[in-house]
C-alpha cells in the first residue's frame, strides 16, 4: 500500500495551480484590442464573424455580435460604440443581454 506524501503532492498540487490560473487568465490577456483596427475594420470584424470578443482596455473586453441570431434564446441586442484607432465612439454592431436583468441600461 502506497501513502501520499505531501513532498509529492506540492509540485502536483502547484501544476494544477498553475494550469487553471493560466486558463482563466490567457483568454482575457490574449483579446485583440479595438484600438488595433480603424472604425471600418472594426465593424467589417464583426459583420464578417458574427461575434467577436474585442478589448477596449487592459481590463475590459466584451462580446459584439452582427445580429439578434448570435445572442442566447432569452437575450436581446443593444447597440455598442467602441473606441478604435481613428474614432473614439465608434459603432460596430450590438452586444447582447438579458432584459429582464435591469434592462439592459448601462
Amino acid at each position: 500500500m502506497t501513502t501520499c506524501t505531501t513532498s509529492r503532492v506540492r509540485p502536483v498540487l502547484g501544476l494544477v495551480m498553475a494550469a487553471g490560473l493560466t486558463a482563466f487568465a490567457g483568454p482575457a490577456a490574449a483579446q485583440t484590442q479595438s484600438r488595433s483596427f480603424t472604425c471600418t475594420q472594426a465593424a467589417a470584424l464583426i459583420q464578417s464573424k458574427g461575434a467577436v470578443v474585442l478589448a477596449t482596455s487592459p481590463t475590459l473586453y466584451d462580446r459584439y455580435v452582427r445580429d439578434q441570431s448570435f445572442c442566447v434564446y432569452d437575450q436581446e441586442t443593444r447597440p455598442e460604440w467602441v473606441p478604435t484607432r481613428d474614432n473614439p465612439q465608434c459603432f460596430i454592431g450590438y452586444s447582447c443581454y438579458v432584459p429582464s436583468r435591469g434592462g439592459g441600461l448601462r
